[in-house]
């Protein structure tokens, strides 16, 4: 109920606050040359915030002196610390929390056009009004804060915006970027180079290892490859090639699931989940010659940095939220569920659908290319 009152509060407040707003707002008035300050919205799950990279570099592309800032989710702001195409990152701390501290922070920063890549309502909006934007565009528009929106009308929904990807690139072209072709950019700074591969010695894993990436996490069960799965899948590859070691990364809450695949796998798995801080990640995700994953944000990490991909899908669809580009990298094993079921279940019996035995195929041939690719 408190939740209701705050959001028909800030209903009211904003309405009010555009009816009297002499500004002109509508798409017919926006002009991109005269945009100074941008401010861009990704605020949501890591995977989102990597998708929003792609619109990020497009739109420094179109606006190269005008000064942006991000507002993104405080747990992932060290991953964007050294973005060349961001000035300033800005912490988003979830739902009301830090709210007005949040807004007048914005406030501080005062952007004329504002982008909302993927906020959650009924923050995402207002915030970006309430800061001093006089052009927002977001998609889809159908929430109810849309009357806040530049692009109000028509009202495309989740089903018409397909791919992320391509969703948050639509964004950025209505505020004039050039998006064709445009692609996930992600810092990979050398210091975090140099120290997860310090740190990968110091468990054993030498440079010249052929290192495969066992991603256990996701954001729901049903996401999620069972353990047995995974350990499974080591073994046959271990079979192959004695050699190969495995890192295993999660988030540190899924540390012992991580630990149960490892113990599983035996020597040659490296537990990375809560060894390393979330800005090592990038760097870990890249020394690896192929990651096996869900529909995760590190899948999205994996695609934006170039790393070979083999991703487990059931009952979510990887024409949504699958790779989006260099698909010769990045093999997709998709078993649809056989009944309708929401992604965020917390039931792993359709991803248990998918066998070892095919996900073993793809891997080696990842590998090969891999190593093709190296020779050249």
């Amino acid at each position: 109920m408190r939740l209701n009152l705050r959001e028909n509060l800030l209903y009211l407040v904003t309405r009010l606050l555009a009816r009297r707003d002499r500004r002109a707002r509508a798409a017919a008035d926006y002009r991109p040359e005269r945009v100074r300050r941008i401010l861009l919205v990704s605020s949501t799950a890591l995977g989102d915030t990597v998708l929003s990279t792609a619109a990020m570099v497009a739109m420094r592309r179109r606006f190269p002196v005008a000064r942006i800032a991000a507002l993104i989710h405080r747990d992932y702001l060290p991953l964007f610390r050294d973005a060349d195409f961001l000035d300033e990152v800005i912490p988003y701390h979830g739902g009301w929390r830090h709210f007005i501290a949040t807004l007048w922070r914005l406030r501080r920063f005062h952007p004329d056009l504002a982008l909302i890549l993927h906020g959650n309502e009924p923050q995402a909006t207002p915030l970006a009004y309430l800061a001093g934007a006089r052009f927002i565009f977001k998609l889809p528009n159908t929430s109810r804060f849309a009357f806040l929106l530049t692009n109000h009308a028509p009202h495309p929904g989740w089903a018409d915006c397909g791919h992320g990807l391509n969703l948050r690139l639509k964004i950025a072209g209505l505020a004039g970027a050039e998006v064709a072709g445009a692609r996930m950019g992600l810092p990979v700074p050398a210091a975090t180079r140099v120290a997860v591969a310090n740190w990968l010695a110091g468990q054993g894993v030498a440079a010249a290892d052929t290192v495969i990436g066992l991603q256990a996490g996701a954001s729901s069960r049903g996401r999620m490859w069972p353990v047995a799965h995974f350990v499974a899948l080591a073994r046959q590859l271990l079979a192959v090639d004695p050699a190969y070691r495995f890192i295993i990364t999660g988030a540190p809450h899924e540390g012992p699931r991580c630990d149960e695949i490892a113990e599983g796998i035996g020597f040659g798995a490296v537990v990375a989940a809560g060894a390393l801080p979330i800005e090592m990640l990038p760097a870990l995700v890249q020394r690896c010659a192929v990651l096996v994953t869900g529909d995760t944000g590190t899948l999205h990490m994996a695609v934006a940095i170039g790393v070979p991909t083999v991703s487990l899908f059931a009952v979510s669809g990887p024409a949504v939220s699958g790779p989006a580009y260099d698909f010769d990298k990045h093999i997709v094993i998709h078993r649809p569920a056989a009944v309708t079921v929401s992604s965020k279940t917390d039931n792993d019996r359709w991803m248990a659908e998918i066998p070892p035995e095919d996900v073993l195929p793809a891997v080696l041939r990842l590998i090969d290319s891999d190593k093709e690719h190296k020779h050249e």
